[in-house]
């Protein structure tokens, strides 16, 4: 990838975009979690971590927002996996700083 792609105020806007959609430890955890898992529904996500529903809800809207993760409707449930261009993506941006 060339050197201004992961440099200049875009990409500096970009990589804080990201970063503060991963700026709370449930919303790493929910990252990890999705990465061991390929996918899960929003009720194993509840199951994995100690927070009420509506809490796991309002991170999986904020880390779909920046477009880290995809919520698929399945029926009643949602299924999330890990948007993985935008993972690296961030990690590339990381590996710029």
């Amino acid at each position: 990838m060339p050197e201004s792609a992961h440099c200049g105020e875009n990409a500096d806007q970009e990589l804080a975009s990201l970063a503060k959609a991963l700026g709370h430890p449930a919303r790493v955890q929910i990252i990890r979690f999705l990465v061991s898992r390929n996918s899960c529904m929003c009720g194993d996500i509840v199951e994995h971590l100690p927070l009420a529903q509506s809490t796991v809800s309002q991170h999986l809207k904020t880390l779909k927002e920046a477009g880290l993760i995809r919520g698929v409707i399945n029926g009643p449930r949602v299924c999330y996996c890990v948007e993985p261009t935008a993972l690296e993506r961030f990690k590339h941006l990381v590996a710029g700083l």
